[in-house]
């Protein structure tokens, strides 16, 4: 059996609003899984792993990465913690002025000294790391471009490169593709695959579209109204599934 590297028991989440965005979620993630969590807006999804690396303090319940508790870190411990956890967001964060490769790098800011993390100075291992994952995700060439003259799919491709040069142990996607055409989804989505296949990392990465879900998962987390309503393989989601996780009278939307 995998180690496990994440488990997360009885994890719940209330806003300040009083929104009960995370109801006592609890389950485990092995060591190499792409795990995707699916679920309708407002489900609980980004809550969940904006929990998982801090951005969001949990209410209360325990998210233990390699048996240690994230959710009662503090300080340093969280930024130590956040090292080995990469994030990939919808809409990319890179620094539309900064060249490709600068943005890369902006990846290893965490394990800079104060002053050169001010100064942006980085060392020769660094950008040639950096250049390597950018390698990885195919697009070496465009390093010396300003990160707003690519496309969404290729920035998105900066941003997978940029959380490799953390070197993480899991590599957390909030809605990848969500803001990219259809066309380009499963261009970043292969390339996810790879991270997770080739370099070994462990993905867990909201999603929507179930025909992304059943092509490139190997695990399955459904959150309805914050709390877990099914857990399994791609391919034990039937129709009744479907519509128990999605809602009655719902229409699944293909991703070709």
């Amino acid at each position: 059996m995998s180690q496990t590297i994440l488990s997360v028991k009885n994890l719940k989440k209330t806003y300040e609003n009083g929104t009960h965005a995370l109801k006592g979620v609890s389950f485990d993630v092995k060591k190499g899984e792409f795990l995707v969590i699916i679920g309708l807006s407002g489900s609980g999804k980004s809550t969940l792993l904006r929990c998982i690396n801090r951005l969001h303090d949990p209410t209360s319940g325990e998210i233990l990465f390699y048996d240690q508790d994230i959710a009662k870190a503090k300080g340093d411990e969280v930024r130590e913690i956040r090292k080995k956890i990469g994030m990939i967001f919808q809409h990319f964060n890179l620094v539309p002025r900064y060249s490709v490769l600068k943005n890369v790098l902006m990846g290893r800011l965490g394990t800079m000294t104060s002053v050169a993390s001010l100064l942006g100075i980085f060392n020769q291992k660094d950008k040639e790391k950096a250049l390597d994952y950018l390698k990885l995700v195919g697009i070496r060439e465009k390093a010396g471009l300003r990160a707003d003259n690519l496309s969404g799919g290729q920035q998105q491709r900066v941003a997978i490169a940029r959380a490799l040069t953390q070197g993480p142990d899991l590599l957390l996607a909030d809605e990848p593709v969500a803001s990219l055409d259809p066309a380009t989804c499963h261009v970043v989505m292969d390339y996810l695959k790879k991270v997770n296949q080739e370099l070994g990392i462990t993905v867990i990465c909201n999603l929507h579209f179930l025909s992304l879900v059943r092509q490139y998962a190997t695990r399955v987390i459904a959150l309805k109204g914050g709390e877990i309503v099914f857990q399994g393989s791609p391919s034990e989601i039937s129709e009744a599934w479907f519509e128990k996780i999605y809602g009655e009278g719902a229409k699944e939307v293909h991703i070709n």
